[in-house]
């Protein structure tokens, strides 16, 4: 058993001082209020829960940075973008994908992140016959070494388009069929030893047909695991949604299934709001990646309406062109703000995590954590009696936090800076990260740099290797 004394901690119930905390066996044992720290206590000072990252492909933190250059036809969309990622997809292995994840997750967990969804596709070794698990064990040690809370979510991929109804050469990298999908699921599913949770994933209504969706929400409803889906991210994928399925992408899938509280719809950028109003009644996350989306182009989430209808929010790191959880909930807020032309559209104080905040930061932070435990199919993540000890310790000294009380202390790490003042992070019990260094992080940067250099040759290292192999 260990124990923690911080200054001050957002409990379940609100924000509290003097705060003790008891750990046993990866859990919190007993929290008391207004009480003095022991001399066995580890002292913090300010403890917050860890968020969820909602929406995560690890290998794509290897393309961060590498799809900024114009093209000749100054063309640049999501669909010339997916062409550089199937690229690098082509060329990740499973010892690749461990130094990436591993580096990768350990970002995140430095950054406030105590757990992931991993919505993953590359369900195959690269040139491995038969059906191979070296890319989920490669995920699983990555989090093993981190130490994230890691929910696996393999996702269907059977089909380039609506009207496609094969994988292009691209593609096949990652397209598998349904009965190897359900093979893969149900072996990740016997895997799942305390390391990992799982989840099913669908990668689009593009991307998979009908009766294969229809099998794997089936799955999920008798797991009763997560279901997790892209949609409506683009309006060239609601344009074909349309011509194909005579409907809308939110409204045809809320028509063919019964979408509640254990589906996650990732993006749903564009949508009317009839699909917004509906969606939020329904119970469903929707997880907004806000950096990933401004970075692509996909628009602006209609965040006001579907708020104020009671809807649901994770968010998500998904191409990892930002692992900052809340430089995802800033840019959530300013996008609404420079297209409704006002501030602090997010602190809507009624909806699932809210808690009656009129703080914007409050008000973002709460609606993820409650959020992201759903779709990471985890427990409820506010600190009390009986949640997994997930958290992070802030460093109440630091200048961003300075001046601030419990109600805009939220506002302040949100808002007011780039450089998180976190201190310390715990997950299951277990110190990860200390002194604002996680502890693996120079094997971590060992082994990216390692697999990095292979990905992206430098063009002397490419020569010295055409020449050895002559």
């Amino acid at each position: 058993m260990s124990s923690i004394h911080a200054r001050k901690a957002l409990l379940a119930g609100g924000w509290a001082e003097q705060v003790r905390l008891e750990v046993d066996e990866g859990r919190l044992r007993a929290v008391s209020t207004g009480v003095p720290a022991r001399p066995v206590d580890t002292a913090v000072g300010i403890v917050i829960p860890g968020l969820c990252n909602a929406h995560s492909h690890a290998f794509q933190r290897a393309l961060a940075g590498h799809a900024e250059e114009r093209s000749p036809a100054s063309k640049d969309t999501f669909w010339t973008w997916r062409s550089r990622m199937y690229r690098l997809a082509a060329r990740v292995d499973a010892d690749a994908l461990e130094a990436v994840a591993r580096q990768l997750y350990c970002e995140m967990l430095s950054s406030g992140y105590t757990s992931v969804a991993e919505f993953h596709y590359l369900l195959g070794q690269v040139a491995a016959g038969g059906e191979d698990e070296a890319m989920l064990e490669a995920l699983a040690s990555a989090a093993n070494d981190s130490g994230i809370r890691l929910t696996y979510v393999p996702v269907l991929y059977e089909r380039a388009g609506f009207d496609q109804p094969e994988p292009n050469a691209d593609q096949r990298r990652f397209a598998t069929t349904l009965p190897e999908f359900e093979r893969h699921y149900a072996r990740a599913r016997n895997a799942a030893d305390g390391r990992f949770t799982v989840g099913i994933g669908a990668h689009s209504l593009r991307a998979v047909g009908a009766a294969s969706l229809a099998r794997i929400v089936e799955l999920s409803q008798t797991d009763r695991v997560p279901m997790h889906i892209h949609i409506a991210e683009q309006q060239r994928e609601v344009d074909q949604c349309l011509a194909a399925l005579h409907a809308r992408p939110v409204r045809w899938l809320m028509r063919e299934f019964d979408v509640d509280g254990h589906w996650c719809l990732v993006h749903a950028t564009h949508m009317d709001d009839e699909e917004c109003e509906a969606l939020a009644r329904s119970g469903a996350v929707v997880c907004l990646c806000p950096s990933t989306e401004a970075n692509l182009g996909d628009g602006l989430f209609p965040l006001e309406k579907y708020l104020e209808s009671g809807g649901r929010i994770a968010i998500g790191s998904d191409s990892h062109i930002s692992i900052n959880p809340f430089e995802e909930l800033r840019w959530l807020e300013y996008g609404q703000r420079l297209i409704a032309q006002k501030r602090n559209v997010a602190a809507i104080v009624t909806g699932a995590g809210a808690g009656g905040a009129r703080h914007t930061g409050r008000s973002l932070f709460g609606r993820a954590i409650t959020g992201g435990a759903l779709a990471g199919g985890l427990p409820d993540q506010a600190l009390q009696e009986g949640a997994n000890a997930d958290l992070v310790a802030l460093d109440d000294e630091s200048p961003m936090l300075l001046g601030h009380q419990s109600d805009s202390l939220l506002d302040a790490l949100v808002f007011s800076g780039m450089t998180l003042p976190i201190d310390r992070v715990m997950v299951n019990g277990e110190w990860r990260v200390v002194d604002g260094r996680h502890r693996a992080r120079e094997h971590a940067r060992g082994e990216y740099r390692r697999v990095i250099g292979r990905l992206y040759p430098s063009p002397a290292d490419a020569l010295s290797r055409e020449r050895g192999s002559t």
